[in-house]
C-alpha cells in the first residue's frame, strides 16, 4: 500500500470550539474540509498536496491568473457558506501551516486575541460603501463672462480661458465631492458597529469610468441591516454629486484583525 502523498494544512476560517464544515464543501484543490481544534476554537482547515502548495509552486501559480481567480473563488465560497451559520475569522488567501500541530499550536498562541475577535463580530456582518463621483451636467463655456463678447480677446485666447475656467470647475466639483464622500463615511460609520476606510481603486478595477471617492467597509449588527440601508438611500439624496454603491453582505473580512497572519514557510 502506497502512502499518502503530503499535504500541507491551508486554512479558510476560526471559530468556535466543536465546528465542523458541511458534508461536501470542498477547497481550493477540490479537498474535503476538516477541524483542526484548540483550546476553546477551531480552524477549519483542508489538506492540500504540497507537489502543489509549496512556496515553489504557489508563487508559480500566484502568477498564473487562471489558477488565481479559480482559487479565489474556491477560497471565498468556503469562507461565505461557513460565515452563514455561525460567527467566523476569514482568513486571507493562501494561510498555508506545515501540518494540522503547527496550525493548533497557533490557536493556542493566539487564543485569547482569536477569542476577543470572534466575540467582537459575533451577530453582526460586513457591508461595503463606494462612493463614485456622480455624472455632473456639462459646465458652462464660460465662468463670469465669455471672452468672445470682448473684441479685443483673439479666438485662441479665447478657447485657452474657456478651457481654463472648465477646469477649474471641474476640480472644484472634485474635491466638493470628496468631501462630501467623508461626510457619507462618518455618517455611516455611526450606524455601524465599527467601520474603516480602504484604499481607493483605479477605474481599470472598479469598471467604474467615474473615479472612486470612498471604499469604505461598515461591521453592521445584523438586526440593524434594514436602518444602514435607509441610512446609505437618505446619503444619496443628500448628496447627488455622488453615487452610491453598496456591496454585501459580506464575512468580516476587514474586522477580523488577523490579516497579519502568515503561516508557516511551506
Amino acid at each position: 500500500m502506497s502512502a499518502h502523498p503530503p499535504t500541507n494544512t491551508w486554512l479558510y476560517v476560526i471559530t468556535e470550539a466543536g465546528r465542523s464544515a458541511p458534508p461536501g464543501l470542498t477547497g481550493v484543490a477540490g479537498e474535503p474540509l476538516h477541524a483542526v481544534s484548540g483550546p476553546g476554537l477551531t480552524a477549519l482547515a483542508g489538506a492540500v498536496p504540497r507537489s502543489d502548495f509549496d512556496e515553489g509552486p504557489v508563487r508559480t501559480h500566484l502568477e498564473d491568473a487562471v489558477w488565481l481567480e479559480h482559487a479565489v473563488r474556491a477560497h471565498h465560497h468556503v469562507v461565505s457558506s461557513l460565515a452563514r451559520t455561525a460567527p467566523v475569522l476569514p482568513l486571507r488567501f493562501a494561510v498555508l501551516y506545515r501540518d494540522d500541530q503547527r496550525a493548533a499550536a497557533m490557536l493556542m498562541e493566539r487564543r485569547d486575541e482569536l477569542t476577543a475577535a470572534l466575540r467582537r463580530i459575533a451577530g453582526r456582518v460586513e457591508w461595503g460603501v463606494k462612493a463614485y463621483l456622480g455624472p455632473a451636467d456639462p459646465p458652462p463655456d464660460v465662468d463670469g463672462g465669455d471672452p468672445r463678447q470682448d473684441p479685443s480677446t483673439r479666438p485662441g485666447t479665447a478657447y485657452l480661458l474657456r478651457r481654463q475656467a472648465r477646469h477649474r470647475r471641474q476640480e472644484q466639483a472634485h474635491q466638493q465631492a470628496a468631501n462630501d464622500a467623508l461626510r457619507v463615511h462618518t455618517a455611516l460609520a455611526r450606524s455601524a458597529a465599527s467601520a474603516v476606510c480602504h484604499p481607493l481603486q483605479q477605474s481599470g478595477a472598479t469598471g467604474s469610468a467615474e473615479p472612486m471617492l470612498l471604499n469604505g467597509a461598515y461591521l453592521v449588527e445584523q438586526t440593524l441591516t434594514a436602518a444602514f440601508h435607509e441610512a446609505v438611500v437618505a446619503l444619496s439624496t443628500r448628496f447627488p454629486g455622488l453615487r452610491l454603491e453598496t456591496t454585501g453582505p459580506w464575512p468580516p473580512y476587514s474586522f477580523t484583525a488577523v490579516s497579519d497572519f502568515g503561516g508557516d514557510p511551506p
